[in-house]
Formats: structure tokens, sequence, C-alpha cells
């Protein structure tokens, strides 16, 4: 199994902001207008334990506003304007921590150190074998009950040429959820004027260990707040996708999407086969699925395109990863309530998760995620926001 280290087209940061406090705008749509990119921190709460959690808000020359807090590096808001021009918040989450804390299906966290599932919660690793938490059935999921969703990051404002953000920081000790090695991470989350998102990773570690990073917003571009998104249009840069057991636990095999109602090649409504009675839709229970991106030019190949046709909004994914996981909300089930009381309910939201492959430390044919001493995780994932006509 092969040692990762992933290309980034960016720098390193060098400048932050001085911390200033501002109370967070309201949940409703607005006009979006011209702005100076700003960055801004302030209190969202604090843990039973005592830390306190801070919030930061940044934005662009666009109007576009990235809300997130240190708790799991989640964002808790992302305004985007429609074809209006009016903006609204696109992404599922919660009004206070302590909501996050309790109910939180990982809306719009940072997730490590292994993203997906490892069966049985089990890997074996240069002879040794490790035993994880088995928090998904019987398998490990998403880093384990504390994983990196659960943690507090500490997080530094910056703004630069580029645009602006924050770069979360984070040490993940040795055996922390059962993961060998001192791990530690870097994740920044920049925003610029070409209305982009962008997370850049990057990880050192002083034992080899498995690492496996993405983020977990849940998308519906109509609002939050808007019903279902099985009226979005998706296309995938993926003609291949990794086949899963009963409990979605990938077989090994690369298989062809043709044929099948995972084939989002051409722009699809996510609505269009998700009640198929194909054995993979009804085993994800609709679409929870590791797509394998097809080869694209330059360093960043676009791996998904989405579209909300009453607003306008898309959403292109670009990634160095070479998987993508999109997952249609299938286990939200009505009982969360929400930013402003909402109830989310079924296929309110979707994710489109970049990664490495499910299970890849049980998986020798799949590309490798063991990080080593002495080399350094780097990875890209680049959201743009647009609307059409």
């Amino acid at each position: 199994m092969r040692t990762r280290v992933l290309a980034s087209p960016f720098l390193a940061l060098v400048v932050a902001l001085a911390a200033c406090t501002t109370p967070p705008p309201p949940d409703r749509a607005v006009p979006a207008q011209k702005a100076s990119p700003a960055v801004t921190r302030s209190p969202f709460g604090t843990l039973p334990d005592g830390t306190a959690v801070e919030l930061f808000t940044f934005s662009n020359a666009n109007g576009i506003e990235v809300r997130a807090i240190t708790y799991g590096g989640i964002i808790v808001s992302l305004r985007t304007p429609d074809r209006a021009g009016t903006l609204d918040d696109i992404v599922l989450g919660f009004d206070s921590l302590d909501r996050y804390v309790a109910d939180s299906p990982y809306f719009g966290a940072l997730i490590g150190r292994y993203g997906n599932r490892i069966a049985r919660g089990q890997f074996a690793l240069d002879g040794k074998t490790y035993t994880l938490a088995r928090n998904n059935g019987p398998n490990a999921l998403h880093g384990g009950p504390k994983g990196f969703h659960a943690v507090v990051w500490s997080g530094e404002p910056f703004t630069d040429a580029r645009g602006t953000g924050v770069v979360f920081s984070y040490t993940s000790r040795d055996g922390e959820e059962g993961y060998p090695g001192t791990l530690h991470v870097k994740v920044t989350y920049l925003l610029d004027d070409r209305n982009r998102l962008s997370f850049i990773y990057e990880a050192t570690t002083d034992a080899p260990t498995p690492v496996n990073l993405t983020q977990h917003s849940y998308f519906n571009l109509a609002g939050h707040d808007a019903g279902d998104i099985l009226g979005h249009e998706l296309q995938l840069n993926a003609s291949r996708y990794t086949p899963v057991d009963a409990t979605l636990i990938p077989t090994g095999a690369l298989a062809p999407v043709e044929g099948t109602p995972l084939d989002f090649r051409t722009p699809t409504a996510i609505g269009a086969r998700i009640a198929s009675t194909d054995e993979q839709i009804v085993r994800g229970k609709g679409y929870d699925h590791n797509f394998v991106i097809d080869a694209g030019q330059g360093e960043l190949p676009v791996a998904a395109r989405l579209y909300e046709p009453r607003t306008g909004r898309t959403l292109e994914v670009s990634t160095s990863e070479p998987g993508i996981q999109f997952y249609s909300g299938n286990f939200l089930d009505g009982t969360l309530r929400g930013k402003g009381g909402v109830v989310y309910a079924q296929r309110t939201g979707l994710c489109l998760e970049t990664q490495h492959f499910p299970d890849s430390p049980n998986q020798p044919s799949f590309p490798g995620t063991i990080l080593r001493p002495g080399t350094t995780l780097r990875s890209t994932t680049v959201l743009t926001f647009g609307a059409r006509p």
C-alpha cells in the first residue's frame, strides 16, 4: 500500500487578522450586496467541560458568506446568491452548539482521522492489528464517536491577496479513537472573489497511520429550509464506483456505472432513479456510494456539478482526491429540527464528500491512505458557486 502525498496548488498562509466581534446575521433571504472581504470572530457557546467555542464569519466581495465554528470545524451557515441575486443559507445545521454536540449527523463537519467506513472497526498495519470503535453497525465510521467532527480545533482568521478565511488546526494524539501515531492536521477554509470556497488539507505524523480527511456539509441549493433535494440535477465525472455489501463496505470491485441507477455522467435529477429496486440503491436506502473520479485536465479535476432549477444555483466540486461520496440524505428521518425550527426530513440535504475510498486500509487494490513519518499529506477541494439565468 503506497504512501499518499498529494499536491496542492496553494501556498502557506502568512497573515492573521486581529479579533473582533459581531452578531451573526439573521437566517433569511436578503439581496446580495457588494462588500469588502472581511472576517470576524465571536462566541458560539460553551461545551459541558467549560471549553469555549468560537464562530468565524467571513465573506467575499460578491456577498457570499461562510460561518464556521471551532467545534468540529463545522460550517454552520453558507449563504450564496440565486439567479435573482438573493442570498439564502444552503447548508443544513443547527442554531446552537448543544444541538451539534447531541444530535448532529455530521452536519457541516471536518471528518477524520478516517472519513467513511472501515470494515469491522479493524485494520492491520505493518504487522499489527488496530481496533477502532464500531459506531456504524459492525463498522467504524468517520473516525469514531470522538472523531475530528467532535473535537475543538484552534482557529486563526486571515485575509491576504487570495481571499479570506480561517485556518483550523488540531493535534490528534497517539491512540486517539484507536489510531496509531500523533497526527498534526491543518485545514484552511479559503473564500475568494471568484466565488470559490477551498478546503486545503495538510497533515503530518510521527508513526504510520491511515488518514482520509473530508468535509461533510449537507447541501440544499434551494435553501436549507426548502424541502427535498430530489429535483437537483447532478453530474458526476465518474464512470466507475465501488459497490458495497449489505453493511455498506466496498466489495473491492471498481464497477462501471453504465446501465445502472448510479450513472450520473450526464446531468440527472437525483429523484429520477432513487426508488430503483437495484440492489445497490436498496442497500444504501438511496445513494450512499463512493464514485471513482475520472482523470481530468489540470491539477484539480472537476468531480461533480450540481444544479437547482428553481433558484438557478450551481455548485461545482473540483478535487485532488480520487473519489467522491454522494450521499442523498437517506437517514434523515424528520426527527431533527434545524435552524429556525425547520424539520429535516429524508433527503432534504445531500453530501458530496471528496475522499480516498472507504475501507482502503483493508483493500490493497485501492489507492493507499497510509501516511508515514517524513511525508506530508496535502489535498485540496474547491467548491465553486454560481447561478444560471
